[in-house]
């Protein structure tokens, strides 16, 4: 038998046996109780800001206006430290004062500008007694609707960049990264977190003429990282240029997607955040970026919210700047 037919009837032995095999499988998928889910933040000098949602069902709807549904309303959301124990005022959409729609896009991952078409509320608070402090814990409590929810965190002691620059990508001559310098304290279980915005405006062609290009700081997928390798050490590393959730701009859809540009302002904000904030974004930004992967293993986000999902962070920041030049 030549090797060719020997190898046809192989295939058509393949096919059959695929046929054969064919078969349809239901699978029912069990109902479980919503859960309360956290997205909230405090950092020296801010005041804590927190979001409320709940857990969808696997088949549920996505679009915009079946997400407006998921966000809650009328909790009573308190936050205390050693010295003090607020309740948060709920502030929705359309009373969110200008200057904290940046943080509440981060938050979210929405555009500000989509914020306006979403009915949801924040919870937060202008009592500067609870802001946040440097060195201080900071426990959340949630009720609504007969549920509870808690955590705690920690703004830990700052730790800032050394060095900041950009440089090009090497297949460029006018795109690039963005890099960084850190000296890691000599003391096991340190954990980081980067955000950047582009402070400048698009150009007069643009289809978004005159807008700066960033509403608000984005931590690119990778974002968290911890000192298990590097402790105690100096090292540089580099981010990529992330963009916020379901974006259309013209420059996160063409080849300048993920790169920073010749000409950009960069803000950087660079955040000290402690373990159990970590091991949340650490596992939260894993399961995105496995998404659609049939080699990706499986991960479970680890959160660190009793009674709920999501997280509670607290972030030691401290800022810079960088020029993209060549």
């Amino acid at each position: 038998m030549s090797s060719r037919v020997y190898f046809t009837i192989l295939i058509l032995l393949s096919a059959s046996f695929w046929v054969g095999c064919e078969k349809e499988i239901t699978i029912d998928l069990p109902d479980s109780e919503p859960k309360i889910v956290v997205q909230g933040s405090i950092e020296q000098g801010q005041p804590p800001i927190v979001l409320l949602s709940e857990s969808q069902g696997y088949f549920d709807a996505t679009d915009l206006t079946s997400l407006e549904d998921y966000y809650l309303k009328g909790a009573v959301v308190t936050v205390s430290n050693s010295d003090v124990e607020i309740v948060l005022d709920e502030i929705c959409t359309a009373d969110i004062p200008e200057e904290l729609l940046p943080l509440v896009a981060s938050l979210t991952g929405f555009d500000p500008e989509v914020l306006a078409f979403l009915d949801i509320c924040a919870y937060t608070t202008f009592d500067e007694s609870i802001w946040g402090e440097v060195g201080k814990i900071y426990d959340l409590q949630i009720e609504h609707d007969n549920r509870l929810a808690t955590s705690r965190t920690k703004i830990n002691e700052l730790v800032h960049l050394d060095s900041t620059w950009f440089d090009l990508s090497g297949t460029s001559d006018s795109l690039g990264f963005a890099w960084g310098n850190l000296t890691d304290p000599d003391t096991l279980g340190n954990a980081y977190r980067w955000f950047a915005q582009r402070i400048n405006s698009y150009p007069e062609w643009s289809e978004n003429a005159g807008d700066q290009k960033d509403g608000g700081y984005i931590a690119p997928l990778g974002s968290a990282f911890d000192d298990e390798f590097f402790n105690g050490l100096s090292f540089e590393f580099a981010y990529y240029r992330g963009a916020t959730l379901n974006s259309g701009k013209e420059d996160d859809l063409n080849e300048e997607a993920f790169f920073f540009k010749v000409g950009d302002t960069i803000a950087v904000k660079s955040a000290v955040i402690d373990r159990g904030s970590f091991l949340f974004i650490d596992s939260y930004e894993t399961q995105v970026s496995n998404q659609g992967s049939p080699f990706a293993v499986p991960t479970n986000v680890r959160t660190n919210i009793e009674g709920g999902l999501g997280g509670w962070i607290g972030y030691g920041t401290s800022y810079d700047t960088i020029i993209c030049v060549p």
